[in-house]
């Protein structure tokens, strides 16, 4: 295997290593590298996000996510495209798969320079006439002349534009038939031509063709293996032959199809998602993959103030004590004096600034149809909490957000206090408990202990934190007020609600919590969770003397 050829040591202010100075360290590191297929932005994001080093930009994998054989039919500019959306959404090297350079050398140095503008690290060319052909389609596919061939490396060479850009030259003779001494032959014309890598490629079914190779081939340059058709051989073997890189060449896209088949047949067959669900990944996965983060920062620092922070209302149960009342359609939508309980609720929302306002359905979700609201679904409402709920709208968890019951009303003194509030998540308390005997006794509450109570005095702003909560029936006795179901997130506060529920979600834990569950979760995890303290004037909707007292309310 070569020497290894330093990068540099740059000091604390200095630039740090291109992309392709890094593919350049892989190519010449003592030890095996690996780099993985990807062949889109979303993919490649996964394979660095998985460990990898290094990505692979198939163009077997980029034809066929476009739908066309890989023949050639997607142009070098098409493919050029879907480069640069790999490279920005990614800081690790990509190795791109150029075919046979698109044609003769002219093509070639314009490849290298564009790739170059687009921070992609090294190219691979194979030495076959264009338009290629898969080297596992057919037998004895003929071969470009080598000095034709040598002139496009020279051209690549000559127009790079970044001195650690890696041009790979891939050798077709063992693929072609034309044996071990004419790919020897090939090695050795390239390598003097300026390639800095040689891949040796190879569809028999063991390694024996690859280490006979490596063998006669000594150190003169570093070695890359794609080993798809001899992939039982122990990766031990590519170790001790001496190769430098092993790519592993389109896996990703053939997972993807198979994912992809049997999620459409079994959604076809069943005409419903519900046994699919849980087996893809969540929705909050893809958002946390492409960035939406980094958007809601950028939102917050670049866009002009005034349209006031998103809410999120957790509207996705029946509210099954409420007999008839909600047969078709759920409790938020009760009418309330001539209104649906939530269209009140949006109207505080909206006079308070808060316009950007997300519900979350579930139960009988077509009866919320709302002016003025986004949408999200629980379409498993019956059996997840309000954490799931939550979860469902993961994509607009970004903040400063508020997140709120969807069957409650309150006065907008209370909003407006809590707006107010300082710290990165608050939680509204009453104070009064609500501990009357008039309610149902197995009604649950979310009970909450906070570092002091509440003292109603005119100068009293001390803060105040949250140090348990929990839903019962009972529990007042050690309880400082009740949540409300109201809280208010700040960007830093979102993205700490976010982390929760990815731990939840990754845990198990997450279907069947709760809010209180939720803010357990936050706590144990060092989150500080301020309480803004309210003594009444506000009332939710759970029976019929709850329905009572908001009308009286209102």
């Amino acid at each position: 295997m070569a020497t290894e050829l330093p990068i540099g040591n740059p000091g604390p202010h200095a630039e740090p290593p291109s992309k392709a100075a890094r593919l350049r360290a892989l190519l010449h590191a003592p030890a095996l590298s690996f780099i993985m297929e990807a062949h889109n932005g979303l993919s490649a994001k996964i394979v660095e996000e998985a460990g990898f080093e290094g990505i692979w930009a198939s163009g077997l994998s980029m034809s066929a996510a476009l739908g066309v054989r890989d023949s050639n039919e997607a142009s070098w500019t098409q493919v050029l495209e879907m480069l640069e959306f790999m490279a920005d959404a990614t800081e690790i090297p990509i190795l791109v798969d150029g075919d046979t350079g698109y044609g003769n050398f002219n093509n070639v140095r314009r490849l290298v320079r564009k790739l170059c503008q687009r921070g992609i690290a090294g190219v691979c060319i194979e030495d076959k006439l264009f338009p290629k052909t898969n080297s596992f389609i057919g037998e004895n596919q003929p071969l470009a002349d080598v000095d034709e061939f040598c002139g496009r490396i020279k051209a690549g060479k000559d127009s790079q534009s970044d001195d650690d850009f890696q041009l790979v030259a891939r050798i077709e003779a063992l693929i072609a038939g034309w044996g071990m001494d004419e790919a020897l032959r090939r090695a050795e014309a390239y390598h003097a031509a300026g390639a800095d890598a040689v891949l040796i490629h190879s569809k028999k079914d063991t390694a024996d063709e690859i280490t006979g190779f490596c063998a006669s081939w000594g150190e003169r340059a570093p070695v890359v293996i794609v080993p798809t058709m001899y992939h039982r051989t122990p990766t031990q073997t590519f170790r001790d032959a001496g190769v430098s890189m092993v790519i592993w060449a389109n896996h990703n896209m053939r997972a993807a199809v198979s994912a992809m088949r049997q999620v459409s047949q079994a959604v076809r067959a069943s005409e419903s998602l519900a046994g699919v669900e849980g087996e893809i990944a969540p929705v909050r996965e893809v958002f946390e993959l492409t960035g939406q983060a980094e958007l809601a920062a950028a939102e917050a620092r670049y866009l002009a103030a005034g349209g006031g922070p998103r809410a999120i209302l957790l509207a996705a149960s029946r509210g099954a004590q409420l007999g008839p009342l909600t047969e078709r359609r759920p409790k938020c939508m009760i009418d309330v004096r001539g209104e649906p309980l939530l269209q009140r609720l949006v109207r505080t929302l909206n006079r308070s600034g808060l316009h950007d306002v997300t519900v979350v359905r579930g139960y009988c979700k077509g009866a919320i149809d709302l002016a003025g609201i986004e949408a999200v679904d629980n379409d498993r409402y019956e059996d997840t909490g309000e954490a799931a709920s939550l979860a469902c709208a993961y994509n607009r968890l970004y903040g400063p957000c508020l997140v709120s019951y969807g069957d409650i009303l309150f006065r907008r003194h209370v909003l407006d206090g809590l707006l107010a509030a300082e710290g990165d998540i608050v939680t509204v308390v009453d104070a009064r408990r609500r501990a009357d005997s008039s309610r149902a006794p197995d009604r649950a509450v979310d009970w909450v202990r906070c570092s002091r109570p509440f003292t109603g005095g005119y100068l009293d702003d001390e803060r105040v934190t949250l140090e348990a909560m929990w839903s019962d029936s009972a529990g007042a006795e050690d309880a400082h007020g009740e949540f409300i179901g109201l809280a208010r997130l700040s960007a830093e506060g979102a993205t700490l609600v976010r982390g929760a529920l990815d731990a939840m979600g990754r845990d198990g834990s997450l279907e069947g919590a709760d809010l209180p569950e939720l803010f357990t979760r936050l706590i144990d995890r060092g989150a500080a969770i301020d309480v803004h303290y309210v003594t009444g004037h506000w009332l939710d909707l759970d029976d019929a003397f709850d329905l009572a007292s908001l009308r009286n309310l209102v």
